[in-house]
């Protein structure tokens, strides 16, 4: 198959010379409920059109490469002595994958534990693409399942105002649970 960034011949679906050059994650942070850090492992102008993908067949390609390359590294570097859920906001499965599953899942380590479908949205609304003030109007109904860890690695795709992590995080601090950051691919903050 051809490298879909350079359209060189390769195994796989991003050629190891793009993973290198467009790939390599530089860590922003973000803060949010006014002192939460929220890494981001890239900016979203850099990756936008693999970011696009994640309702697509390929998305789910993609999204593990892209994984592997920033989340699957970034949880090798980190020491634990308790266990940490690693929970994925509204990880829904939506044309035959999660996104946001992929990503959790990528940090399973020892001691980092995804767990799955456990914060899930209720709410019915589609907030992608929709800008502050819809967000703002049609707040999330996250539903929180019991599982055991309580200290938490909070995970989601795109970080743009910020509302959908801090509701994430309202729903799990009032379960007596603590985030103890959030990670995202791509920060969209201009």
């Amino acid at each position: 198959m051809k490298c879909l960034l350079c359209e060189s011949w390769s195994l796989s679906r991003i050629c190891r010379s793009c993973r290198e050059e467009h790939l390599a994650p530089s860590l922003h942070t973000r803060k949010i409920v006014g002192k939460l850090s929220v890494h981001s492992f890239y900016r979203y102008d850099e990756i936008e059109p693999l970011l696009l993908t994640k309702h697509t067949d390929i998305g789910y390609h993609l999204y593990k490469i892209m994984a592997s390359a920033s989340f699957a590294t970034y949880a090798a570097s980190l020491e634990s002595e308790e266990p940490v859920a690693v929970i994925a906001v509204d990880d829904h499965v939506r044309h035959g994958y999660s996104h946001t599953a992929i990503l959790a899942r990528a940090m399973k380590t020892d001691t980092l534990i995804p767990r799955h479908a456990v914060l899930r949205d209720r709410s019915g609304h589609r907030y992608s693409g929709q800008d502050f003030q819809y967000r703002l109007t049609h707040p999330r109904a996250f539903e929180l399942k019991p599982f055991p860890e309580k200290s938490v690695i909070l995970v989601d795709d795109i970080l743009t105002t910020g509302l959908t992590l801090t509701q994430a995080v309202e729903t799990l601090e009032m379960a007596g649970k603590e985030v103890l950051f959030c990670l995202t691919l791509a920060d969209a903050e201009r």
